[in-house]
This record gives structure tokens, C-alpha cells and sequence, in this order.
């Protein structure tokens, strides 16, 4: 039984993507119809190709030798296709809103500048990264190390984190003061309070916002303490709007991944975007 290139489109999908959910949604299939065609390649191949677990796929070794072998030829067969489109496509890149917006943004003013069409999404790092291996973006800053089989990532950027409240809070033990916070279960301070003091916080939040320059607004206007990213409060800090309660000889940091799929990098708009913010983001001294 001959086997086409969308047969074996769709077992790089699922391979990647790690579901046939996912490899639906990347190649705007329904899920039967990917199902079907990933019965037929294993039909032809008279071998199982995935594993069906209680969510998601797992690929057998003869998977893992089919995309070793079809990978790299098909991604560049997908690059050509692609060059001969009348307009560019736009790049999605996901990421914490607030890294995105202060950081991220400027940097993009030269390829913007130069028609490049992108287009951001912000959001949490699990929930982007599974975006990303779905095929929804193309690229994603990531807070956390990615997990997901078909994503590649490199580590980019050391966030620091500091402790900090209004100027009339100083001196003061930051347990008696209002804790403002990003989530409910206090993720940032959290562990802060574990790397710094080496206890849990011992009260809930008086206030949660859901973005961290919120967060700041609060602080500054007197309403608590609470963590946050140095990149968000340095000048702040530098003019006495803010003052640092605790000064750790070693500040606690997050290590910030700019992950892309498997292949991604094919797509010529895509691997611009990355080798531009890999550049630029680590040429910043400190965030």
C-alpha cells in the first residue's frame, strides 16, 4: 500500500503533538479523519506506530524511527511550499502578559518595522506551551522548563524577584503587612517566603490581580507588599516610590525558555523571530 505525504504529515502531528486532539486541531482535521489516516499509515507499515493512553498518544520505537527519518524532509518540503505564499504569515508568540508588554514588545520594533506580522497571546505558561504544541503559536516565552515531547527550548533570561512595599512600610516585618498577589494560591510569594525566610506565608491574600503591573499599582499606592519581578519595580526602587523589605545576599530567580516546536524553525518568519529575541533578550544585563 503506497503511503502519501499526508499520511505522513499527520503521524508527524500526532508524534509532535503527543494527541490526536491537538494534531487535529494543528491541521484543522477532524479527529476521526486523524485518526483514521493514523490507522492507515500503521495499516501500511504493518506495525504499531502510538500507544492510545488515557490522554494522549505515546509513540512506539517505530514511531520514533519513522519521525527520525521523515522529519527533516518534510519540514523542508513544508519551507518551500510555504516561500511561495503571496504574504508573509504572521508569527504567534505567547507569554506572560507582563514580560510580553515591557520586555518582549520593544524588541520586536525592527522586525515589525521591517513587515514582519506578528501576533501575541498572553496567558500561562502551561496553557501556552500546550498552544504551541497544538500548532496555535510558534513560539512561547516560557516561566516554567518545557515538558512536552515536539517542543524545543532554550533558556534565555534569570528573572529576580524582590519583596517590596510602599516607602512608610519600611522596617517593618512583611508578615504584619496586607499581601498582594498575583493568584489565589500565592505562587510568586509562595516561593519567595520558602528561598528567603524558609517558611511558608502564614496569611492569605488581602488582594489578588491577576497581572503583576496591577500588582505594583497596589503597592504603590500603599495598599501592602508583595513580590515582584526587579524588571517591573527597579526604577521604582531607584526613585523611593518602592522600598526593598528584605535584601537576600542571593535574591531568589526564575530562569525564562523561549521555546518553539519541533520544525518550527523551518518557517522563515519563525526562526527570524527567535534568533531576534534569543539576540536581544540575552543581551539584557538582568530582568
Amino acid at each position: 500500500m503506497p503511503v502519501s505525504l499526508d499520511l505522513l504529515r499527520t503521524f508527524l502531528a500526532v508524534y509532535r503533538t503527543g494527541s490526536i486532539t491537538a494534531a487535529a486541531q494543528t491541521l484543522r482535521l477532524s479527529q476521526p479523519a486523524v485518526t483514521a489516516q493514523v490507522k492507515s499509515l500503521e495499516a501500511a507499515l504493518e506495525r504499531p506506530l502510538f500507544d492510545r493512553m488515557p490522554r494522549g498518544v505515546t509513540p512506539t520505537a517505530a514511531a520514533d524511527e519513522l519521525a527520525r527519518r521523515v522529519a527533516a524532509s518534510l519540514d523542508t518540503l513544508d519551507a518551500v511550499v510555504g516561500t511561495r505564499l503571496p504574504v508573509e504569515r504572521a508569527v504567534h508568540l505567547g507569554g506572560p502578559a507582563e514580560f510580553l508588554s515591557e520586555q518582549v514588545v520593544p524588541m520586536l520594533a525592527p522586525l515589525v518595522r521591517d513587515g514582519l506580522r506578528v501576533r501575541l497571546t498572553f496567558g500561562l505558561s502551561d496553557d501556552l506551551l500546550s498552544g504551541l504544541a497544538a500548532g496555535r503559536l510558534d513560539l512561547v516565552v516560557s516561566t516554567i522548563r518545557p515538558r512536552h515531547r515536539g517542543i524545543q527550548a532554550e533558556p534565555v533570561y534569570d528573572e529576580e524577584f524582590v519583596l517590596v512595599a510602599a516607602p512608610d512600610a519600611a522596617g517593618r516585618w512583611p508578615g504584619e503587612l496586607p499581601l498582594i498577589a498575583y493568584a489565589e494560591d500565592l505562587p510568586i510569594v509562595r516561593r519567595y517566603w520558602r528561598t528567603v525566610f524558609g517558611r511558608r506565608p502564614s496569611t492569605a491574600a488581602q488582594l489578588v490581580i491577576p497581572d503583576l503591573r496591577g500588582v505594583l499599582n497596589a503597592v504603590l499606592a500603599g495598599m501592602g507588599c508583595s513580590v515582584l519581578p526587579s524588571y517591573l519595580c527597579r526604577a521604582h526602587l531607584a526613585s523611593g516610590a518602592l522600598v526593598a523589605l528584605a535584601e537576600p545576599e542571593v535574591p531568589p530567580i526564575n530562569t525564562g525558555y523561549l521555546a518553539v516546536r519541533s520544525g518550527g524553525l523551518s518557517a522563515e518568519p519563525v526562526a527570524r523571530v527567535h534568533a531576534h529575541l534569543l539576540a536581544a533578550i540575552r543581551a539584557v544585563p538582568s530582568f
